[in-house]
């Protein structure tokens, strides 16, 4: 019994180690010390930046949380906002710390004139007293630009999921959540009020809990119930201050590449920055929510290997998985569509009654259901006949099934799929036995090499490379003719 127990407790103990040991074994026990805050991510890239040849001078008024969203508690919301108050603060911190900019102070602009006002005040009674001499008071910068925008959304539970199972007492479960703040910044000219650049930036906000307990009776009359876990949500804050950062780091790269403001540094590494960040916007560009990236992956024509087992469902009993091995190519007809012809090689077992080996060849029609993703479910169906070894029984087959795909690589994909094969025919196990025909199933691990140009992902592109394609082609055959043409003997 003890034994038990402690197995019991050693499973628990790996499942809580595995999913979160950093959060669980860094519990706060003792009060903590006030302490500088924490950089984002964004903080060390945007610090990393060329210096610009000239400090841009902006203004802030207000940058604000435009969603106007309370924080929502399980009895409903609170009167304490979703978001931060103090954005305006972290865009000017996020303005100094990319030395790109000039900040000045706009958002309490009437205090500064107050306070400019007591010294005029001051100065003047002073020089009527003692010095008629004192100096003016310096006149404010002005901004060649003002930055506007705020946080325009707050999306809560985009995605909510978990996990759990519980066995003989014992029990462990975890949840998650993600939640999503969106940003808008944009500049605009003070001598013109035209709008120079505008971008957007979005962040996801995770929040997840893990728990585990025990509850079973270790001895008569003796019940033991224990319980642990935590809960770690990334700070609202920390999320905002990482979208507003991002927003600022892409207003410079666009600003640079529009030319509205230049860096101090050679051409390749400008060239390079911008390239760099084209990359990362064309990537963002392509991702759906729940970051689903879409590209141009697959190829138009591709060849495949397949191995693994075969198992009968015929007559006779206790049938037993085999070997089966398969090769073959695929043409696409449009991302979704492609049509596939293979060859397979395979062995059909049932225990001390039937073993024999066959033959086969498939035509499918198969579909893919996420052509731009990297994994992707696909189902096909077809038909195709099946040989004994001696050739001496054929049989036609209808054949159907379905799988996933994984991209290692644009050209490289790795699938599972499984396909159940209905034979016309009762007679694929040599004997005819009872009113359904003999079938079997192929389960198996393949690898596919694409190769040829990747499928547009947009339709227009894919009629211009097809129109093109066919003029290619035309152009061919012309050329074809007049050398045919030229080579005839003339008489």
């Amino acid at each position: 019994m003890h034994c038990k127990f402690y197995k019991v407790i050693a499973i628990v103990s790996c499942a809580l180690l595995l999913s979160g040991c950093g959060a669980y074994f860094n519990q706060p026990i003792v009060i903590e010390n006030a302490r500088i805050g924490e950089d984002s991510k964004v903080t060390k890239s945007l610090r990393d930046f060329p210096s610009p040849v000239e400090p841009v001078v902006v203004g802030v008024y207000k940058f604000r949380d435009q969603t106007g969203q309370y924080k929502p508690t399980e009895a409903g919301s609170t009167f304490s906002t979703a978001v931060t108050q103090g954005a305006t603060t972290i865009l000017i911190k996020a303005l100094e710390d990319s030395r790109w900019f000039v900040p000045i102070e706009r958002e309490n602009l009437s205090n500064l004139l107050n306070e400019r006002n007591i010294i005029r005040s001051t100065r003047k009674e002073y020089r009527k007293n003692k010095n008629p001499n004192e100096p003016q008071l310096p006149p404010l910068l002005y901004a060649g630009i003002i930055l506007e925008g705020g946080i325009v959304s707050y999306d809560t539970n985009i995605i909510t999921g978990g996990l759990g199972a519980r066995y003989f007492g014992v029990g462990a479960s975890t949840q998650y959540r993600q939640d999503r703040i969106t940003v808008y910044l944009r500049a605009v000219s003070t001598s013109s009020g035209k709008i120079l650049k505008t971008v957007y930036v979005s962040k996801t906000i995770l929040s997840q809990a893990l728990d585990a307990n025990f509850f079973r009776y270790v001895r008569f009359r003796r019940l033991l119930e224990a319980e642990t876990g935590f809960t770690k949500n990334e700070p609202a804050q920390m999320a905002v201050s990482e979208a507003i950062e991002k927003a600022v780091e892409s207003l410079i790269v666009e600003g640079i590449e529009d030319k509205l403001w230049a860096p101090k540094a050679d051409v390749q590494t400008v060239n390079n920055l911008i390239a760099s960040y084209k990359i990362e916007k064309d990537e963002a560009q392509n991702t759906a929510l729940y970051e689903r990236y879409f590209k141009e992956r697959r190829g138009k024509k591709s060849i495949f290997v397949k191995g693994g087992t075969a198992l009968i469902s015929g007559d006779y009993n206790n049938a037993e998985l085999s070997y089966s091995v398969r090769a073959g190519a695929r043409y696409y007809l449009n991302p979704f569509l492609n049509v596939n012809a293979s060859i397979n090689k395979f062995e059909l077992n049932n225990q001390n009654s039937f073993s024999e080996g066959f033959n086969a060849v498939d035509l499918n029609a198969e579909v893919t259901l996420l052509p731009f993703e990297k994994l992707s479910p696909f189902f096909f169906g077809g038909m195709g006949n099946v040989n004994s070894d001696d050739f001496d029984r054929t049989f036609f087959k209808f054949q159907y099934g379905g799988g996933i795909e994984y991209l290692v690589s644009n050209n490289i994909g790795l699938s599972l799929n499984a396909t159940h094969n209905v034979v016309l025919g009762d007679k694929l196990d040599n004997i005819a036995q009872g009113k359904r025909d003999d079938q079997y199933f192929n389960f198996s691990f393949g690898l596919n090499w694409y190769f040829d140009s990747a499928i547009k992902m947009n339709k227009k592109a894919r009629k211009k490379e097809k129109d093109k394609n066919a003029e290619l082609k035309k152009l061919r055959d012309r050329n074809r003719r007049i050398r045919k043409e030229n080579l005839k003997p003339r008489g």
